[in-house]
C-alpha cells in the first residue's frame, strides 16, 4: 500500500508502508534479478536497464521475447514448445531470446534458469511507450511483471514515452528505486509500475506515487483496408488519443510531466459487486 510521498532533498521519493506481509529482498548488492520486456531482447531499453541494475544487484539475467510482442498483455504459449536462443556481445552472453511472449520469458527464466537460488526480483522494461492508466491491462511489459507475481516473485515494470529514445534516466531511476526498497521489502502481491514521460530531466517535474487512471487511447472503430465487400476482408483499427483524466491519477500526473509509480495488484475483484451477484438469486439450471 502506498501511504505517502515524502520530499527529501527536493526529490520526491515513494514511501511504502507494508501491511499484511511483504516480499523482503536481500541486502543491497546480493540481489539476483531477472530482466525482461515486451519489445524484444535486442532493444536498447532492456540492455540499458540491465546495465543500470548491475549496480545494485550481483547477478542480472536477461530473458525476453526474440522479437516485438507489444500489447500481448499476459498471453503465454502454454501447451506449445518455445525456442530459446543466446544473445551475444562478442564472446559474452548478454541474454536469452525466447520465441514466446513476455510472460513465457518470465516463466522460463524463473522455472528453468532460477536454479536453487531462484530470483529475488523481476524487472520488466524499459518499454517504448507509456503504460499509464487502464492501458496497463493491455501491456506485455506489465503482463510479464504480473507473471512474476503469479510465480511468487516480486516485480517492477518500467515504461517510457515513445518519443524519448535515451533510456538512461529511466534505467537509473529504476535501479535507484530497487536499491532504496531493498532494506524494507516490497509490498506482497504488488507490481510497482513506473512510467517516465521524458528522457530529459529538465522536462520532468518530480516523482509521484499515484493510483491508476483512465486510458489515453480511444479505440474509435475500424477502416476497411481493401476492396472487399461484406464482412470478410482486411481492416485497420483507428486509435485516437484522450487527455481528459481524473486529477490525482497516473494518467493525469504523467500528462503533467511527472514520473508516476503505481502499485498494481493481481486481484481484480470488485468487492461491492459480489453482493450484487449474490442478490440475483441464480440457481443451477435443471436442478
Amino acid at each position: 500500500m502506498v501511504d505517502l510521498i515524502r520530499r527529501v532533498g527536493g526529490v520526491c521519493l515513494l514511501a511504502i508502508l507494508v501491511l499484511g506481509g511483504s516480499a523482503t529482498l536481500p541486502s543491497q548488492g546480493s540481489l539476483r534479478v531477472l530482466v525482461t520486456n515486451d519489445d524484444g531482447v535486442g532493444t536498447l531499453g532492456i540492455q540499458t536497464l540491465a546495465t543500470a541494475l548491475r549496480r545494485v544487484a550481483d547477478d542480472v539475467v536477461v530473458v525476453a521475447p526474440d522479437g516485438n510482442r507489444s500489447g500481448s498483455s499476459h498471453a503465454s504459449s502454454t501447451g506449445t514448445s518455445v525456442i530459446v536462443t543466446e544473445v551475444r556481445d562478442g564472446d559474452r552472453v548478454v541474454g536469452y531470446g525466447i520465441s514466446g511472449f513476455p510472460a513465457d520469458a518470465v516463466r522460463f527464466g524463473i522455472l528453468a534458469l532460477g536454479g536453487d537460488r531462484g530470483f529475488d526480483l523481476v524487472v520488466s522494461g524499459i518499454n517504448r511507450g507509456a503504460n499509464v492508466g487502464t492501458v496497463a491491462h493491455l501491456s506485455g511489459t506489465v503482463g510479464a511483471a504480473m507473471e512474476a507475481l503469479y510465480l511468487g516473485v516480486p516485480a517492477v515494470a518500467v515504461s517510457q514515452d515513445s518519443g524519448s529514445t535515451d533510456y538512461t534516466l529511466a534505467a537509473n531511476l529504476t535501479a535507484d528505486l530497487v536499491g532504496r526498497l531493498t532494506p524494507d521489502g516490497l509490498p506482497a502481491g504488488v507490481v510497482l509500475s513506473i512510467n517516465v514521460p521524458s528522457d530529459d530531466p529538465d522536462e520532468i517535474r518530480g516523482v509521484v506515487g499515484v493510483p491508476m487512471g483512465g486510458s489515453y487511447l480511444d479505440m474509435t472503430g475500424y477502416d476497411r483496408a481493401d476492396a472487399s465487400t461484406g464482412v470478410a476482408g482486411t481492416y485497420v483499427l483507428n486509435r485516437g488519443g484522450s487527455t481528459d483524466f481524473e486529477a490525482g491519477t497516473d494518467s493525469s500526473a504523467y500528462a503533467d510531466g511527472f514520473i508516476t509509480i503505481t502499485p498494481l495488484r493481481f486481484d481484480w475483484t470488485d468487492p461491492p459487486a459480489i453482493d450484487l451477484v449474490n442478490r440475483l438469486g441464480l440457481t443451477v439450471p435443471g436442478r
